[in-house]
């Protein structure tokens, strides 16, 4: 699928999980099994999707607070000294409606970054007028995370090197909490500065080659008439989809 299809479908699919009503269940039943059916389609598996949309459910429960501050149907109370939490009904309806978006969102991000190669992804950024500036920063930041990676790399073999193993068992490599916690600490500061170093003088030699702040590339074909009608029936199934929530809404 023509990537820009793809990026201006899934921001709208998580429009769309964004701006349904709290409690909307049918709403969200009917947004898991698109992106459900998606992720079968797209051949990527259900399975290689869900275990990665898993690591952003505790990132949910910065919304935790919403039960014990939304007015509504006493569901319990926490007695905390001279205060009192009290637990809602339409509260903990507010947190799952929140952690299921969230979920939602997450899929439809994995499923777009894992099915579209980075570079078509910013071309499709571009393509969709989002300012040069913050694509930019986007292409550069996946680039420079290999660089940082490559140094962690680089100085986790230089510790392994100088690392003494006697080979007894029971025998462990080291110094106490307090020292590893150090040496870790200094390892992190001098893989700040390496790695700090090294994107200067990769950027020195981008300068060097012409980059001006704008990465060159071929001119962006045309949609083609399948591409238009993905599009347009994609956008309007997330409009009755939104239409639906609201009229469903608890």
């Amino acid at each position: 699928m023509d990537p820009r299809v793809k990026l201006v479908l899934t921001l709208a699919f998580i429009l769309t999980a964004a701006l349904t009503p709290v409690a909307a269940w049918p709403g969200y039943v009917l947004l898991l099994s698109i992106i459900l059916s998606v992720e079968i389609l797209s051949m990527l598996g259900v399975g290689y999707v869900l275990k990665r949309a898993a690591l952003a459910l505790p990132f949910a429960l910065a919304a935790l607070p919403v039960v014990f501050t939304t007015d509504g149907t006493t569901l319990l109370s926490l007695p905390l000294g001279p205060w009192s939490l009290t637990a809602t009904m339409e509260g903990l309806a507010r947190f799952f409606s929140v952690a299921l978006k969230s979920w939602l969102s997450v899929q439809a991000a994995i499923v777009l970054a894992s099915s579209t190669p980075f570079p078509d992804l910013l071309q499709a950024m571009r393509a969709v007028r989002i300012p040069r500036l913050l694509v930019a920063m986007f292409g550069l930041m996946w680039r420079y995370l290999f660089v940082l990676v490559d140094e962690a790399l680089r100085l986790m073999r230089a510790r392994a090197a100088r690392s003494g193993d006697l080979g007894r068992p029971g025998l462990r490599r080291g110094g106490s909490v307090a020292w590893r916690g150090r040496v870790t600490g200094g390892m992190a500061g001098n893989l700040l500065l390496r790695a700090f170093e090294r994107s200067d003088r990769i950027y020195m030699a981008m300068v060097a080659r012409g980059y001006d702040g704008e990465p060159r590339s071929l001119p962006v074909a045309a949609m083609t008439s399948g591409g238009r009608l993905t599009l347009g029936g994609g956008l309007a199934l997330m409009v009755m989809l939104l239409l639906l929530g609201f009229l469903f809404r608890g």
